[in-house]
C-alpha cells in the first residue's frame, strides 16, 4: 500500500468511524444507572464489563495504530468509571485524543506493517476497519442487553422500535 492510498483510506474511514463512535456511545448510555450488574446468563460479562471492554479496546486499538504497535496490557477501569454515563464520558475522552492523534499520523506511519498478537500483520490503516468490526460486534451484543433490563433500544442503523414509539407518541401530542 502506498503512502497516499493509506492516506485515502483514512479520510475515508474516519467520517464512518465517528458516526459509529456515536451510535456506540448512545447505546452505552441506554444502560440504565442502576441495571450495571445485569447479564443475560452466568458465562456473559455483565453490561459494564461488556461496555467497558468495548470502549478500552477501542482505546487499546486507536493507539497501538497511530504507536505503530499494540499494547495488550489490560487496561483496567477506574474506580470513578463505575455506570454507564461515566464509561460514555471516558469513551468520549479518549477517543477523542486517539482520533486526533490518527489524524497527526504522516502517510508513511499510516502504511507501516503492525504485528497483532503474532497472528496477522497489515498496515495501520487496516486495523481502522478491524477496529469498527470489533465494536460493531460487541455493539449489537450489548445492545441485546438492553429490552431485558428494561431498556429502551437506541437507534442504531435506523430507527428502532422504542425510537418510533418514541416519536409517534409525540406525534399524538
Amino acid at each position: 500500500m502506498s503512502p497516499e492510498q493509506a492516506s485515502f483510506v483514512r479520510q475515508m474511514a474516519l467520517p464512518q468511524i465517528k458516526n459509529e463512535h456515536a451510535t456506540t456511545k448512545r447505546v452505552i448510555e441506554a444502560i440504565p444507572l442502576d441495571k450495571g450488574d445485569y447479564r443475560p446468563d452466568l458465562v456473559s460479562k455483565t453490561a459494564l464489563e461488556l461496555a467497558w471492554h468495548i470502549v478500552a479496546s477501542e482505546h487499546r486499538f486507536y493507539n497501538g495504530i497511530s504507536a505503530g504497535a499494540f499494547d495488550f496490557t489490560p487496561i483496567t477501569r477506574p474506580e470513578s468509571v463505575n455506570n454507564s454515563a461515566a464509561i460514555a464520558k471516558w469513551f468520549d475522552d479518549s477517543f477523542a485524543a486517539s482520533i486526533a492523534k490518527i489524524e497527526k499520523m504522516s502517510n508513511e506511519a499510516l502504511t507501516k506493517t503492525i504485528d497483532f498478537r503474532g497472528m496477522f500483520q497489515m498496515p495501520a490503516v487496516g486495523f481502522l476497519s478491524l477496529t469498527g468490526n470489533h465494536t460493531i460486534h460487541h455493539r449489537g451484543q450489548l445492545s441485546m442487553y438492553l429490552r431485558p433490563m428494561g431498556a429502551k433500544v437506541p437507534s442504531i442503523y435506523g430507527e428502532s422500535y422504542d425510537a418510533a414509539q418514541e416519536r409517534l407518541a409525540k406525534e399524538k401530542k
